[in-house]
């Protein structure tokens, strides 16, 4: 993203991604956060705890896509999604387990569980080298 001083003229304070990679960014953040967020509602009913975490947790996701898509994101924000991004990952691990394990629900394969940590894990990774590649 660019500083203020370099936003559009029409007085908005939203701004595209300047690079492809921020596209995938917002595609991780928002499949994450979704997940997170539908998850959440059925989490409540047998933990409250993890059920408000779950849905802190997509409300996290969202709301720091919707920074960047403003002309207010800062090169040192790609650290914090990264390390966002990697903290839920390793919550997710401390609360079911290390291990192949933690990715079954009831015997099976919980698909929700895979996808949400792939695109954690993509985000990360993505936002490190947002940040890598931004000069400003």
């Amino acid at each position: 993203m660019t500083d203020e001083t370099d936003a559009s003229d029409d007085g908005s304070p939203f701004e595209p991604p300047a690079r492809p990679l921020g596209y995938v960014a917002i595609f991780a953040a928002v499949v994450t956060g979704a997940i997170h967020l539908l998850l959440g509602a059925n989490v409540l009913g047998f933990n409250r705890l993890l059920g408000v975490l779950f849905l802190m947790n997509g409300l996290g996701f969202l709301g720091g896509t919707g920074l960047y898509l403003t002309r207010h994101w800062r090169r040192e924000f790609y650290l914090v999604a990264a390390g966002y991004a990697a903290v839920t990952v390793l919550a997710f691990f401390a609360f079911q387990g290390v291990g192949v394990d933690a990715f079954y629900m009831r015997g099976s394969l919980n698909p929700m569980a895979v996808v949400a940590k792939a695109v954690e894990l993509v985000l990360a990774a993505v936002a490190v080298a947002l940040y890598a590649e931004d000069t400003k």
